[in-house]
């Protein structure tokens, strides 16, 4: 049985950023993945999606050209290369990553992984690859049959990492070929769909939905609460479904699918929209409406691990409840970001080695460790979107008084050039202490620009600070200067006090 200072089941963000912080510190380490390194969000989650998008921006730019006085004809796509494109940028960043498994002498092992007691590992091999990374087998697979079905695997250290999975809406028609979660629809490249419906007005399910919109398809968003995207500011969320409806896409607010339907052409999909029955024709469905923690036969019947509605519980070292097991990421629940499982991964490693941990976090249980006033937020839309820190809406329920800055993009000189459509930027003082305390972009490099208030929010600067900086010109980011000075200036921004 080979034993390992580290085993790490989940390959994703806090699963491969754990594995090589550990290597990094001379710890040996295995990982375990049923499918491919990277996990979700680079396989199946963010790093596609953001190619698609990507692509079907600059097809909508192409689309436009002529405002820039520029003229291209027969502008047209070709779905299989589109597709082909995402693939090429999922292998190259997941190579990156075994390349580097490689490099720090990281083992990983394909196979499904359950925890037994003792700290035991059984692994039951991917019979379709049977493959390891950094094992000493070929990763081509011509060493396959030397590997056995199940391996016993021992480590002074277990780390849950297995991240989380689309949830379902258990309705009738869900198990339809043409109802999909997002997942599977980013593997489905045989069509480019007339009627797309996505039900959920979440990150994910407005990004696939811009996707779709840019390139033809006539979308639907059915979203249960009042607007879309209901943990963010108001007002970017409502300037966001003005610029989504002026494109097209139909917003369907306080309304429940209550079941969908096969038809000869497609899907029907019958829902409750305030109060009136209404059915709507697709050819597909997305369905995005939140990701569940996974735990599937995950931990052997006799391994008592502390659970609540099936997220691991843990404390604020990331324990759980045996000594010795650890549970990061979408796995524990809260907030389900790439980001957030790596800094948590980088945390936990850290304090594995009895060093001073790097990473900010929280020992509040109600935030899950992770300081939430330096997450940031961001939606790779067009206009991109991206937030930090508190809302005014969140400083209203906590009764924090502050001080608001914003600006209008109007006015901005790569604005103007790029002719996008108007954006602005929002930033929340501490009307007391002047320190920085949230803010909210909505223009192209949004989510680029996003790092500088993160950083600022950290570090408690405040308005005076944030002023010292010179921003070059022309740029996008020139525009934090303007919303700050708007902060400081009282007889524009009253002090708001809740």
């Amino acid at each position: 049985m080979e034993k390992y200072d580290l085993l790490i089941i989940g390959a994703g963000p806090g699963g491969y950023v754990a594995a090589l912080e550990a290597a990094k510190r001379g710890m040996k380490v295995l990982v375990v993945d049923k499918k491919e390194a990277g996990g979700t969000c680079v396989n199946r989650g963010c790093i596609p999606t953001k190619a698609l998008l990507h692509a079907s921006t600059i097809y909508k730019d192409m689309k436009d050209c002529e405002k820039f006085g520029l003229y291209a004809k027969e502008i047209g796509f070709d779905l299989q290369k589109l597709y082909q494109y995402k693939e090429e940028s999922v292998v190259e960043m997941r190579k990156a990553i075994e390349e580097e498994f490689l490099r720090l002498g990281v083992t990983f092992v394909q196979g499904t992984a359950q925890v037994q007691v003792d700290k035991r590992v059984v692994v039951k091999m991917a019979h379709m690859q049977k493959r390891t990374v950094g094992s000493g087998l070929s990763d081509d697979g011509k060493n396959s049959a030397d590997i056995p079905d199940t391996v016993i695997y021992e480590a002074d250290k277990i780390l849950i990492a297995s991240g989380a999975a689309p949830r379902k809406l258990g309705l009738p028609g869900e198990e339809l070929s043409e109802v999909m979660t997002s997942e599977e629809l980013l593997q489905a490249k045989d069509r480019c769909y007339d009627r797309l419906v996505v039900v959920g007005g979440g990150v994910i399910g407005l990004e696939i939905a811009t996707v779709f919109q840019a390139l033809g398809s006539e979308v639907t968003v059915i979203e249960l609460g009042e607007r879309l995207l209901p943990s963010m500011d108001i007002e970017f969320a409502e300037a966001l479904e003005k610029i989504l409806v002026g494109r097209g896409i139909h917003v369907y607010k306080k309304s429940l699918i209550e079941r969908f339907e096969k038809e000869e052409h497609g899907v029907s999909c019958h829902l409750m929209s305030e109060g009136k029955k209404q059915i709507l024709p697709a050819d597909a469905v997305l369905v995005s409406v939140g990701r569940e923690p996974y735990t599937e036969e995950l931990f052997a019947a006799d391994l008592k691990i502390r659970m609540d509605h099936g997220k691991v519980l843990v404390n604020e070292f990331f324990m759980t409840n045996i000594p010795g097991i650890y549970a990061i990421g979408d796995v524990i629940g809260g907030v389900q970001l790439a980001h957030v499982a790596s800094a948590q991964a980088k945390y936990v490693v850290e304090r594995m080695n009895n060093l001073e941990p790097s990473v900010i976090l929280s020992i509040v249980p109600s935030c899950l460790f992770v300081s939430m006033s330096i997450i940031p937020n961001c939606l790779y839309l067009n206009p991109e979107i991206a937030t930090v820190g508190l809302t005014e809406e969140e400083a209203e329920r906590k009764g924090i008084p502050v001080r608001c800055g914003r600006y209008r993009m109007d006015a901005n000189g790569q604005t103007i050039l790029s002719k996008e459509e108007v954006g602005f930027i929002k930033v929340l003082f501490a009307a007391d202490s002047d320190v920085l305390l949230g803010a909210q972009i909505m223009c192209q490099r949004a989510t680029d620009m996003i790092g500088e208030l993160a950083t600022a929010i950290a570090n408690g600067l405040t308005s005076r600070q944030l002023m010292y900086a010179m921003r070059a010109h022309p740029t996008f980011n020139e525009a934090v200067s303007k919303a700050v000075e708007d902060s400081r200036e009282e007889k524009k921004s009253a002090i708001k006090s809740y």
